[in-house]
């Protein structure tokens, strides 16, 4: 059931290799349930690829708490979740995750109730569409703090339980525009950027404590989020075009790899970025200039 805090004011090369190492390897580690006994938690998993990540490690037996901003909306999804996985153990949290008071408080009553925090998943994320003379500085900060800082301090937090026992995974939802830039994205392109080089520090930190820290960077993921520029035309068959396995990708494609990071048998990958984008940063990087971009102007929150 939901619980409404008491708060005080390098690049990996194709998916598929990883994919098929996720299916060797899963069996070896454990049988049908590598994560169970874990407890997993999930920033923005209300929706899209968030929910798609909970219901993935609720799958593989971790309890899994989802967390959103909106009590009713998360709670819904803990329903969605249940009603799709009827064995599953979950719960749901509401809290923002741009807010560090809410976030410390937030891990600190997980940790209680649970004893422990093992996996963390960094997914939640907030976009803003402006260009640069329309790009209030307060609202860049607002960008950076949901999508950088948030996961920073989620990190913090979780990492004093995961050192406790020796073992934790921290899986950072980045994004292909870590590396691409995009006309009207200055937040989200340098947040995600930004979540990219804290990976490689917190795993260069924390690697020899038994705790992993990567990143998953999808590409365009349809989602309810993504609805509006999946429903233009022109960008979206540009996206195709752009796209060697010419589609856009869907949130279970996400789920897949975050859940392999997250396991024990992703004990020997550590600073790493997984691309997930059916191809297409490479053809960012060698199908010249022009690449899609959204019309600047609109106001969008986002979860990749």
């Amino acid at each position: 059931m939901l619980r409404r805090l008491a708060l005080r004011p390098r690049v990996l090369a194709a998916a598929s290799a990883a994919a098929a190492c996720a299916a060797a390897t899963f069996a070896h580690a454990s049988p049908s349930e590598p994560l169970d006994g874990k407890v997993a938690l999930v920033t923005g998993a209300s929706r899209g690829i968030g929910f798609a990540i909970a219901e993935a490690l609720a799958a593989q037996g971790a309890h899994t708490v989802l967390t959103g901003t909106n009590p009713a909306t998360v709670e819904d999804a803990r329903r969605r979740l249940l009603e799709r996985n009827p064995a599953a153990s979950c719960s749901a949290v509401a809290f923002d995750v741009g807010d560090e008071v809410q976030c410390v408080a937030a891990v600190a009553a997980l940790v209680a109730e649970h004893g422990r925090i093992d996996i963390l998943v960094n997914n939640a994320g907030l976009n803003r569409r402006h260009t640069l003379d329309e790009f209030a500085t307060a609202e860049f900060e607002h960008v950076l703090r949901a999508n950088l800082v948030g996961p920073f301090v989620l990190s913090r937090e979780c990492a004093r339980s995961m050192r406790q026992r020796g073992w934790g995974r921290i899986v950072n939802v980045g994004s292909i525009m870590s590396h691409v830039g995009r006309m009207g994205l200055p937040g989200y392109n340098a947040s995600k950027a930004g979540i990219e080089g804290l990976t490689r520090s917190l795993a260069s930190e924390l690697g020899g404590e038994g705790i992993t820290v990567n990143m998953v960077g999808p590409g365009y993921i349809e989602t309810d989020l993504t609805a509006s520029l999946k429903g233009n035309r022109g960008f979206s068959d540009e996206v195709n075009s752009r796209t060697p396995v010419g589609r856009w990708g869907q949130p279970h494609e996400i789920a897949g790899p975050v859940a392999f990071l997250a396991s024990p048998a992703a004990s020997y990958v550590n600073g790493a970025t997984l691309i997930v984008d059916g191809g297409m940063i490479e053809t960012f990087h060698f199908g010249g200039a022009g690449a899609a971009h959204a019309p600047p102007g609109s106001a969008a929150r986002a979860t990749s």
